[in-house]
């Protein structure tokens, strides 16, 4: 169907764009912006992570004797660096998407990303792989940071990318969930300090849970970030405290139910919508 328009008193014709079954260029242009959103302030998104993982590993090494300590037999220092890796990209990750909808909504341009012709699954993959994307690239980052002061390697290298890839887009989701329910920073705030935060550290991140007791152990394998965080570490090290299996299925069904809520949140507005 096309438009005519007026432009210096001459009639031409405007014929809208075809877009198809997929909007390749609105969903690269939503994912290019999630991208551009956090690397306009790499300083505070990839850099600052950096230095707290380091200070992390430099107060575990140093103040509390973990150079002197093996665990799965390897030193405790290597034990902890993927550990610490991984709750670092899964923590950027959720602040991404998490916090790209909830400034769109308290700021009022959320109509920006609600108005192009772009289907829920479109956004939910843009919005997702932006956080993904700075979920990996931190990452990328600490894991060169940290080869100057530690002997790492990667031991199943298919396995540490799986679990990274599928942790950061867990949290991602996860993140979009928080955003898109949040109708302020202190809703943010309350699922990061009682739900994220807690949920890292009780998944392994600094310990194995092989010296916990039985009934805590139980409690564990309960916890989805015990198996990212036990995965990833499989990766490097090549010893896992729990089935790495199970961590290679669970991953992926848990993104697959995520998906499933957050597509079915933006197909109707929850929250988006005045």
């Amino acid at each position: 169907m096309c438009r005519m328009a007026l432009i210096d008193e001459k009639i031409i014709q405007v014929t809208p764009r075809a877009i198809g079954r997929v909007n390749a260029l609105g969903l690269w242009t939503l994912y290019s912006r999630e991208v551009k959103r956090f690397l306009n302030v790499f300083t505070q998104t990839l850099m600052a992570p950096v230095i707290t993982t380091l200070l992390f590993l430099a107060v575990f090494a140093l103040a509390l004797g973990g150079l002197s300590r093996t665990v799965g037999g390897v030193d405790y220092i290597t034990f902890l660096a993927p550990g610490l890796m991984m709750m670092t990209m899964t923590q950027n990750s959720f602040a991404n998407t998490s916090s790209s909808i909830l400034i769109a909504k308290v700021q009022g341009n959320i109509v920006d990303i609600l108005m192009p012709p772009l289907a829920p699954w479109e956004m939910t993959l843009a919005i997702a792989a932006g956080g993904i994307t700075r979920g990996l690239m931190v990452g990328v980052t600490v894991f060169v940071a940290m080869i100057f002061f530690l002997p790492l390697s990667v031991a199943h290298p298919f396995s540490a990318l799986w679990f990274a890839i599928n942790a950061c887009m867990m949290l991602s989701l996860l993140g979009m969930l928080g955003g898109i329910w949040a109708q302020k920073y202190d809703h943010i705030a309350a699922v990061t300090n009682f739900i994220i935060t807690p949920l890292s550290f009780l998944s392994g991140t600094f310990y194995s849970i092989d010296r916990l007791p039985e009934a805590w152990v139980a409690v564990a394998h309960f916890n989805p970030f015990f198996y990212m965080i036990d995965g990833f570490r499989y990766g490097f090290i090549g010893h896992a405290d729990g089935n790495v299996m199970i961590g290679h299925i669970l991953l992926p069904v848990v993104n697959v139910v995520l998906w499933l809520v957050v597509h079915r949140l933006i197909s109707t507005g929850y929250r988006l919508k005045a």
